[in-house]
């Protein structure tokens, strides 16, 4: 009898571990059988998935396809079981890996993982922090929190909130430097910096009582990968940075940080949003917890007019 979802199996694991050895011992098969079903796979296909060779194991672009075909339809296996077991209710179960960035998962998502524990307790979660993009299959994660537009035509995204920029500054800064009155006036100010690809050293700004918004070229002697680092950089007085308002609204509110030029501020704004990998039978853990950050954050956003 033919059984591709084993099969399909024994491809996932050859090509997450990268080895047919490794996968031999987690499946508890010979790395020839291991090797042997791969070939079966790909001599039906009439394709190569992976490519050998005595150092390592790489996925052609078709190998690439078919792993994530192969993730998804094994998931919804695992799913449709599940469903059967518990009487036709989808229970969340399982590991959900959440990658999201260190400003939004420090104020945010670390305080909330006992609650949404406890509300699923046969949920596994595995947190990470980063600022860095990150492709959501090659990292096996199931949902990335970020900001900012998105590159990657084929995830998909559902907003968690929106955040004003702001341009802060330590009173001791202010205190030595001066407070700036006007945009012209960072000339004489160390203006702090993103290095992403994406970032520019100019900060966008609207005349009062204009609707035109334009950029100025700002300068300053730090650059940096993290909306987190640049609060600590600013409440250490190292000069005026401009980030997302959520990053540092409990420090405006403690009189820690103080915005400037908000007379100028474009009022534009940074969305954050949870990516996934978009398809018509989303794992049931993966709705819970967008559904349980969106119900939580709404909640925060009535007493917090950034968001």
């Amino acid at each position: 009898m033919d059984n591709r979802a084993g099969e399909m199996e024994v491809f996932v694991t050859a090509a997450e571990l990268q080895s047919f050895s490794a996968a031999g011992r987690r499946l508890k098969m010979s790395p020839s059988a291991v090797s042997k079903l791969v070939t079966r796979i790909e001599d039906r296909l009439g394709t190569r998935l992976l490519v050998r060779s005595t150092r390592m194991m790489t996925l052609t672009p078709e190998g690439e396809v078919y792993l994530a075909r192969a993730r998804r339809i094994l998931a919804e296996i695992a799913e449709t079981e599940q469903i059967v077991a518990g009487g036709g209710r989808m229970v969340p179960r399982g590991l959900l890996r959440v990658n999201a960035s260190v400003g939004f998962g420090e104020r945010y998502l670390v305080p909330l993982i006992p609650n949404f524990l406890a509300l699923y307790p046969e949920v596994q979660l595995d947190v990470s922090l980063t600022d860095g993009i990150i492709g959501l299959i090659e990292e096996r994660t199931d949902i990335a929190i970020r900001s900012g537009a998105m590159d990657d035509s084929s995830l998909k995204a559902r907003k968690l909130l929106e955040s004003r920029r702001v341009i802060v500054a330590a009173p001791a800064y202010l205190a030595t430097k001066g407070i700036p009155t006007s945009p012209q006036d960072l000339a004489h100010h160390n203006c702090l910096s993103f290095n992403f690809r994406r970032a520019l050293n100019e900060w966008p700004f609207r005349n009062p009582g204009s609707p035109d918004v334009y950029r100025l070229p700002v300068a300053g002697d730090t650059s940096v990968n993290s909306g987190m680092i640049m609060r600590r950089l600013c409440l250490a007085g190292s000069g005026l940075g401009r980030v997302g308002q959520f990053h540092v609204q409990p420090d405006i509110d403690a009189g820690r940080l103080i915005p400037v030029l908000e007379e100028y501020n474009p009022e534009d704004i940074e969305q954050i949003h949870a990516v996934f990998a978009g398809h018509e039978h989303l794992a049931a853990r993966i709705r819970a917890f967008m559904d349980f950050l969106k119900e939580h954050l709404a909640d925060e956003g009535k007493s917090a007019p950034i968001l």
